[in-house]
């Protein structure tokens, strides 16, 4: 585990694996809300995977997240505020391009990062499908915010049996997680959109067949220049353990 300081001097947290030299660049992977790198990325063999094929793989905590820093004021969040901490992140590794993926939260953050340079030499998001465009960043039309904030704020998680939004509160508490700062990033979301047409970069979008956040995945991938779908069997979490999922990053990232 390694920290740094980001751009508004919050210590953000990130893991490595594999060597370093290859004559592919690094691949950075960014977890999903409430989530960390360990849980998206390693306890689904995304990270296996990967190191097994001879890549180097980078994966930080997002602010609010994991073993980064946990401020408790919304104005500290938002996907765009994160995008600024992964270059940052490029800057301290030095990085110079990298391969990109990004799941649910996560996915938003590189297609804003993809979208403002050209250090993305192949991108791939899941967990995230027509929302982006239609709701300007994650798909919550079938899971409002204020559930989430809801789930993450009620004294005894017990309480929410048959809420849609207890999965993310039984994670959190599996987690021990910050709920304060889960709920700072939940009330600050990203709804300004993101500029597609700018993302120059190969891409990939990684659907679950039953997801109900990532619907229509087939118009986010037709927005993008040089879009591509794939679809995995699985809802919004149970799509990570599709082993295909694995498979299709390390074979669209050789």
């Amino acid at each position: 585990m390694k920290r740094f300081a980001s751009w508004d001097g919050l210590q953000i947290a990130y893991r490595e694996w594999g060597r370093r030299a290859t004559a592919l660049p690094p691949i950075v992977l960014h977890h999903g809300f409430v989530a960390d790198a360990e849980v998206n990325w390693l306890a689904t063999g995304v990270v296996g995977a990967l190191t097994a094929a001879g890549r180097h793989v980078i994966a930080p905590d997002a602010r609010g997240h994991g073993s980064s820093d946990k401020p408790h004021e919304p104005g500290r969040y938002g996907e765009q505020r994160m995008a600024r901490d992964l270059a940052a992140l490029l800057d301290e590794v030095g990085a110079e391009r990298v391969d990109l993926v990004g799941y649910s939260m996560g996915a938003i953050v590189a297609l804003i990062f993809s979208s403002e340079g050209a250090r993305v030499r192949r991108l791939i998001v899941g967990g995230v499908g027509s929302g982006v465009i239609e709701c300007g960043g994650v798909d919550r039309r079938g899971l409002s915010n204020e559930s989430i904030i809801h789930a993450l704020s009620v004294d005894d998680g017990a309480n929410l049996e048959g809420s849609r939004a207890r999965p993310y509160r039984v994670l959190a508490d599996a987690l021990d997680a910050d709920r304060q700062a889960l709920v700072a990033q939940a009330r600050s979301v990203h709804r300004a959109g993101v500029a597609l047409g700018r993302i120059s970069a190969p891409t990939l979008v990684l659907a679950g067949d039953r997801d109900p956040m990532a619907v229509r995945p087939e118009v986010l991938a037709a927005a993008i220049p040089d879009g591509r779908l794939e679809l995995v069997r699985g809802d919004h979490f149970g799509a990570l353990a599709d082993p295909r999922f694995a498979a299709t990053i390390v074979d669209f990232l050789a």
